[in-house]
């Protein structure tokens, strides 16, 4: 398991549809209750929460850009991972399991997606001191492959 999942959330951490909705669905009412004061969020942005009646003990909230609406998604959606990451490691937590963010309903392309995450979290690792696991969650095959192009090419 994983100390920490992240949550692509929407700005109010309300409940919502798709990973949102189910996180939140597993989680309890708990959850919905300890993030209504922590909203709303910015892009970018990113809370904490306990994990409530999830396997894992927290959560990390962030807020992706929405691709083409948003000023500077590439910034907006790095900060989403980094953010994250140093949460997680202010917490001490040993591992992070992230969505691929903003790919979903808000429009980001994968591949250029996969390339700002890579690129975040492996300029954010060298300021970690307990964070050693960090995983990206892929649900379809396809994005799989595109993800492993992409961190081969950058590590080239």
């Amino acid at each position: 398991g994983f100390d920490a999942i992240v949550n692509a959330a929407n700005a109010w951490l309300r409940r919502g549809g798709g990973v949102a909705g189910a996180i939140y669905r597993a989680a309890g009412p708990g959850l919905e209750e300890e993030c209504r004061p922590l909203a709303p969020i910015k892009p970018g942005e990113a809370v904490i929460t306990g994990g409530h009646d999830l396997p894992n003990p927290y959560v990390i909230h962030v807020l992706g850009p929405v691709y083409g609406v948003d000023d500077e998604p590439a910034e907006k959606l790095a900060a989403c991972y980094k953010n994250a990451l140093k949460l997680a490691d202010e917490k001490g937590l040993k591992s992070v399991a992230f969505p691929a963010i903003s790919t979903g309903a808000f429009g980001y392309p994968m591949e250029e997606a996969a390339e700002v995450a890579f690129k975040a979290i492996l300029e954010t690792i060298p300021q970690l001191k307990s964070v050693k696991r960090i995983r990206l969650v892929l649900y379809r095959k396809r994005d799989l492959e595109i993800h492993e192009e992409v961190l081969q090419r950058l590590l080239g």
